[in-house]
This record gives C-alpha cells, structure tokens and sequence, in this order.
C-alpha cells in the first residue's frame, strides 16, 4: 500500500461554538480566514471566549488528513514540532490512537494552539498562535525525515516560512518523493502569491484547493474553469465546492465529478477539507479511479461536518470504514 507522510504545524485545536459573529468583530479575525495571532494576543482571546464551552483536539492541517488517512487504515506518518506540555502530550496521544507514526520535534516552547470559533452556520474561524511550531526550521528537515513513504502531503499554512518550505519540498524530491500541497486558505495564498505559484510549478504533484482557494490561485472565479488552469501547473488538481460536490483532473486529461455526502447536518466546518483530502488519498493509495477518490473524499469531509471539531467517535469510524469498502467495490 502506499505510504503517505504530512508536515505541518502541530497544533492542539481549542474549539468554541460561539452563535453571534460579533465575537468575530470584537476579535478582529475575518469570518472564514486564519490569523496568525502572538502569544499575547492569544490569552486576550482566551479571556475574551472565557464564558464560552470548548472542546480540545490534535489538529492542524496535516495533522488531521493524516489521522484520517490512518483511521481508515492507510499507512500514514506526521512530522511536526511540539513543546515539553500538557498540549504536545495531547497531540501525540491523539495522533497515537489514530495509528498514525509520529516524527515530532520538541522545542522549548509552548505547543501551538488554534482557537477555532464557529460560527451558527458552521463556518470556522481561526486565531492561531503557533508555538513550538513556529521552530520547525531548514536544518531540521533531511531525507531521513521522510524516508519510507511514497507521498508528502504539505499543508499550505507552512507557506509563511519560505526556507522551510524550500527545504521541505528539496528533501522530498531527493527522497523519492510525490508531492502533495494543500492551498490552506484563500487569504494565505493571496498573501504569499508568487511564492505559490512557484511551488506548485516546480515542485508540486497533487493540489487540493476549495473554490476560494482555487480562484485565488488561478484569477479565474468559475471553479470548472478554475480547475483547467490549475491542473496545468501540476499532475492532479483537486478542487472542493462544498454542498456541490468535488471536481478532479489530471493534467490534459477529462474533468471527474462527485456528489457531496447528501443529507449532512453542518455543526462545524473545522477540518472538513482535510478529511476530504485524507479519504481522497486513502483510497488513491488503494487504486481507485478518480471518481472512487472524490466519493471518498466526500464521504469524509460530510462526515466529520457533523460534529463539533476534527475528531470523531469509533464507531463512527466503524461505520465509515464500512462505506469505504462499498465505495472501493463500486457499490456506494
């Protein structure tokens, strides 16, 4: 089976539902984007949402494609950076219990946090304050830190370090690896355009990209039309359209289509696109066509949507696990 490895930044999610966007307004974080915020900045948020219920959970991008990927019984790894606290020791039992082989740093300096506020339809927002995360740096990163895997998948968020990333995807290359990158978010990639295109031109595989994302990639708004300028610069695209479904194209080749999961209930946005991306690439490790992918996919990210933050319950597993064997075996 193929053998798929995410870097990114090892975060512990704190999420908090909380019903009127004016906490949005009042925290000075656009609905839908992610904000890096300072330490400082992080514990006004913290008093701010003092009065509200949370729940915590290992998160970050990679972090989360890569747990479903292993729930689902792909062969997966991580490579991130953690502090010497309650919260590094959260995430890696979490990402333990997923199955998934970890390859973390531990940094003198506090785990990185996400404070995830979603709002009453579902949509979230992040202050994310990186922490330990932050450290991860070039001379870090070798070809003995990917070696055993088939497949880098690189969450975009690491974009704000271009050293690092250079080196990321260099190592990656001189280890044998296909290279994965997810877009993250429409606001990093209009702020780190040219860097991106570079990326994807010269190094990339496989991108995943939701709409926002896509159009803010290629210019073009039309996520059909979108998904032909994107798949130009790389072997695969993959673009997200949310309650529409999923669309996917090799380069040159047709454009391939998938419902999204029908009759899902939206309690949380958070990490739906990097479940997508984990059942998309657990059932590309296992063979299947494009179609197959996307309805993997899908089956994850309408999933995961129903519940309050990037972590779901056994036996909901079960039951996915279930579904992916009729979607493999052509019966979904």
């Amino acid at each position: 089976m193929t053998k798929i490895i995410g870097i990114g930044n090892a975060l512990l999610d704190i999420i908090v539902p909380i019903g009127s966007d004016e906490v949005l307004r009042r925290a000075g974080l656009p609905k839908g984007s992610m904000q890096l915020i300072d330490n400082e900045t992080r514990l006004r948020l913290q008093e701010m949402l003092s009065g509200f219920s949370s729940a915590e959970a290992a998160g970050g991008s990679a972090s989360n494609a890569m747990q479903a990927l292993a729930h689902l019984g792909g062969q997966a790894g991580f490579v991130g950076a953690v502090g010497p606290d309650r919260y590094g020791e959260i995430f890696r039992k979490c990402c333990g219990e997923a199955g998934l082989e970890v390859r973390l740093m531990q940094m003198d300096e506090a785990t990185g946090i996400a404070t995830t506020l979603v709002s009453a339809d579902g949509e979230r927002t992040f202050g994310t304050y990186l922490g330990a995360a932050s450290l991860m740096a070039p001379e870090y990163i070798t070809e003995r830190t990917f070696a055993g895997y088939d497949y880098l998948f690189v969450e975009g968020y690491l974009v704000q370090e271009y050293d690092l990333m250079e080196a990321v995807m260099q190592q990656a290359r001189q280890a044998g690896l296909k290279i994965i990158l997810d877009l993250a978010s429409y606001n990093v990639v209009c702020d780190h355009y040219d860097f991106f295109r570079h990326l994807v031109s010269d190094y990339v595989d496989i991108v995943f990209a939701n709409e926002e994302e896509c159009a803010a990639f290629t210019l073009v708004s039309d996520p059909y039309e979108g998904l032909d300028a994107l798949s130009e610069h790389c072997a695969l695209a993959i673009v997200k359209l949310g309650s529409r479904g999923a669309i996917a194209r090799y380069h040159g080749g047709d454009v391939f289509f998938a419902d999204a999961l029908p009759g899902c209930t939206v309690t949380d946005t958070t990490g739906a696109g990097d479940y997508f991306a984990g059942g998309f690439l657990y059932a590309m490790s296992r063979g299947a066509d494009l179609t197959k992918c996307l309805q993997a996919g899908s089956l994850l990210g309408g999933t995961v949507i129903g519940h309050l933050g990037a972590s779901l319950p056994e036996e909901k597993w079960h039951e996915i696990r279930l579904k992916m064997k009729d979607i493999l075996n052509g019966r979904f």
